[in-house]
């Protein structure tokens, strides 16, 4: 009995490895790999559990895929999570036309009137209803994918790498254009981090942004164009996340 138990461990180590290593990579694994905690929140077939707000870019399903492609004149659209996430885990592939600018929002919400400043210039950021809130930059490379942006907060970049006066901080080649790129991201408490392909790309910590947005729905964005831009589209997949311990989530309100 003793010598069967001590070669089923090792074995037990090894799938238990497995799984770690394909939920970090964003590999499909073994069914085991549930147990980690990963939910897939996007199902391959429909956009249940998504609500398309602002904009008028569409968002259809593809070949297992979320697509959004451009509408010339609209501002930015994002299909958002029906649920609110807090600290959390969060990986998904995505593909990008070179020329358009696209990111997912995290921890985001839309204005309600007490969001909206009345002595401000009234633009398409600041009125009620507009999604506002951390942002992770997906474009081409060379550029700034993965770093972290106030997407309508007034803030503009909150991670410092864009500020930088040295093009080889400013920008980045790791997003690989015309490809299937895969994100992941980490927020637990003021703390954000992001990594494409593997590649830590930021590691940032903004008490102000984690003040004003604790928690909050996912987005992804489809950018407004000029009108001799375009046509351009952008696609998701294998779109799961994994709570950490934390606040309280559930449903966004919209």
């Amino acid at each position: 009995m003793t010598s069967k138990m001590t070669g089923i461990f090792p074995v037990v180590a090894l799938v238990t490895i497995m799984c770690l290593a394909a939920g970090c990579a964003g590999l499909k694994g073994p069914s085991c790999c549930a147990d980690a905690g990963w939910v897939s929140i996007f199902d391959g077939e429909t956009l249940a559990g998504w609500t398309q707000l602002n904009g008028t870019a569409s968002y259809k399903v593809e070949d297992g895929t979320i697509v959004g492609r451009t509408t010339v004149g609209s501002p930015n659209s994002f299909l958002c999570s029906d649920k609110n996430y807090c600290d959390f885990e969060l990986q998904f592939e995505v593909k990008c036309d070179t020329g358009l600018n696209s990111g997912v929002q995290i921890r985001s919400a839309q204005k309600e009137v007490e969001n909206v400043d009345p002595n401000a210039k009234a633009d398409k950021n600041n009125k009620e209803g507009r999604v506002f809130g951390p942002q992770v930059e997906i474009e081409g490379s060379p550029g700034q994918s993965g770093y972290v942006y106030g997407e309508a907060t007034g803030l503009k970049w909150l991670s410092p790498e864009p500020g930088s006066k040295d093009p080889l901080v400013k920008e980045h080649s790791h997003f690989k254009n015309d490809e299937w790129n895969h994100f992941r991201i980490i927020a637990k408490g003021p703390r954000i981090q992001t990594f494409i392909n593997g590649q830590q790309i930021a590691d940032l910590t903004h008490d102000e942004i984690y003040g004003t947005h604790p928690k909050g729905f996912l987005g992804l964005q489809v950018h407004g164009i000029k009108a001799d831009a375009g046509p351009y589209k952008v696609a998701w997949r294998n779109i799961k996340i994994r709570k950490l311990e934390g606040c309280k989530e559930g449903s966004a309100s919209k």
